[in-house]
């Protein structure tokens, strides 16, 4: 495909946000370019003015896969979802469904076609065992875009048991590895593009002393040479691990056969809907609120509108970066539209809007809704404290306007959570996985049994 990119910039002064630090910091980008990218190529335009393309989404049926799938197909793109449905599984395996009613797949896609017109295909895969399928599926699509959600993304999941520990490193490895060879089998190093969801635990948290960059490193090695590496790795769980060596095969494969990656180091996710998803109610978006799978933010929006006590984990001193959900597909497509060149090393972004304290988001929440906050022992093995500064400055200067937490966003939230009060389980609410026996000691006293939902905010929920 032959393109023609023409681009003006112009930077302008970003008006200072308030981080998440114990003392209010600088924004991460002190200064954003906004782009006008026009792109003319065969095969037409997306809605944004952009190259249509032709995107296989592996992992399309989760939490930040499905309403990517529906934003690229918005945005005027061609979406293939390739899922082997093992969330789904999962629900089933632990017993807590989705806070949310989700529909099938096929009934997802129907929907979609039936509310916008647009065609969205599905394909029943499993990227980490079906080799010679995926191979086979590249070959007919030709896709100019992976993008690779097939992971299991929970932390506490992955340190569960020793099952779901080997689990994690089976699926999430093998895939990421069966990808690239799939991809040279196919015969598309040349024309196809991998853009991968990491994660910012990569890094670890609080270990570089300053300043996360985003993927690598200026350093000074022995005999006073000047370097810049890959970032070290600092994994806090097996699921974390998993990206730390996701990030090594990406290295390897674009060293050794030149494929084009972008690894995206994200931060939490939060929100449920997109304005895609809240288009028809059977596009609705997973919404996890139990302890393996639910995201600290969601949780804490879904327990303080249910009347129940904020579950802090330790001192609550984590300070973690955090992203809404529609900024997760519109970094997506920003990454998408800007690949390497063939040759260009692993282009990595941090995909955070900001970074925040757990309990001063927790206080932020209790303030909002009237429940208290509830400091309980930690099931994971981390520092009780840290600071947390990340640099965001590439999707700034692409065109990327975060969406920042909000206790006006946080409305969103919590009307999802009032609609559907009866699918909740509070026997759920509370950690169950735990990283060593130190820290399942130290929580044994914790009762499933004894969160309840408080009697007076159903009552207001239901008025």
């Amino acid at each position: 495909m032959r393109l023609i990119i023409i681009v003006t910039t112009c930077l302008a002064l970003l008006p200072s946000l308030a981080t998440g630090f114990s003392s209010p910091g600088k924004f991460l980008a002190n200064t954003k370019t906004t782009t006008n990218t026009a792109l003319f190529a065969e095969g037409g335009e997306a809605t944004n003015g952009a190259t249509k393309k032709k995107v296989m989404v592996l992992g399309g049926d989760g939490f930040c896969g499905w309403p990517t799938s529906l934003y690229l197909s918005d945005q005027g793109h061609d979406v293939i979802v390739v899922d082997n449905l093992s969330r789904r599984n999962i629900d089933t395996e632990l017993g807590c469904d989705s806070l949310t009613p989700i529909s099938s797949m096929e009934t997802r896609v129907e929907a979609w076609k039936e509310v916008t017109g647009k065609d969205i295909t599905f394909v029943n895969l499993d990227v980490a065992k079906d080799f010679d399928a995926l191979v086979t599926l590249l070959k007919e699509e030709k896709p100019d875009t992976v993008v690779h959600f097939a992971e299991q993304r929970a932390a506490p999941y992955s340190m569960k048991t020793s099952k779901t520990k080997r689990y994690t490193i089976d699926n999430n490895v093998s895939g990421a590895n069966n990808l690239c060879c799939a991809i040279l089998d196919a015969d598309l190093s040349e024309t196809c593009h991998i853009v991968h969801l990491g994660t910012m635990g990569v890094y670890g948290y609080g270990t570089s002393g300053g300043e996360i960059p985003e993927g690598y490193i200026d350093v000074t090695l022995p005999g006073g040479r000047e370097a810049n590496i890959l970032h070290p790795a600092y994994p806090g769980s097996i699921y974390h691990a998993t990206k730390c060596l996701d990030a090594l095969l990406w290295q390897f494969y674009q060293k050794n056969d030149q494929l084009r990656i972008t690894d995206l180091h994200q931060g939490i996710v939060w929100g449920t809907n997109t304005p895609q998803t809240i288009k028809d109610e059977r596009l609705v978006n997973r919404f996890d609120y139990d302890g393996d799978y639910g995201t600290v933010l969601n949780r804490f929006l879904m327990q303080g509108a249910m009347g129940v006590p904020l579950t802090v984990y330790g001192t609550g001193g984590q300070t973690r970066a955090f992203i809404h959900v529609t900024d997760t597909a519109r970094c997506i497509e920003i990454a998408i539209n800007n690949p390497p060149a063939k040759g260009e090393r692993v282009e990595i972004f941090n995909q955070v809007a900001e970074t925040r304290r757990v309990r001063d988001i927790a206080q932020l929440v209790a303030e909002m809704t009237g429940v208290d906050v509830n400091f309980i022992p930690n099931p994971r093995q981390e520092a009780a404290e840290n600071e947390l500064d990340v640099a965001n400055r590439k999707f700034c200067n692409l065109g990327l306007d975060p969406i920042t937490l909000d206790t006006g966003l946080f409305s969103e939230v919590t009307e999802i959570v009032k609609k559907y009060k009866s699918r909740c389980n509070p026997k759920k609410i509370l950690p169950a996985s735990f990283w060593n026996k130190k820290r399942a000691e130290e929580c044994a006293e914790l009762d499933p049994d004894s969160i309840k939902i408080d009697v007076d905010v159903k009552e207001k929920v239901d008025a």
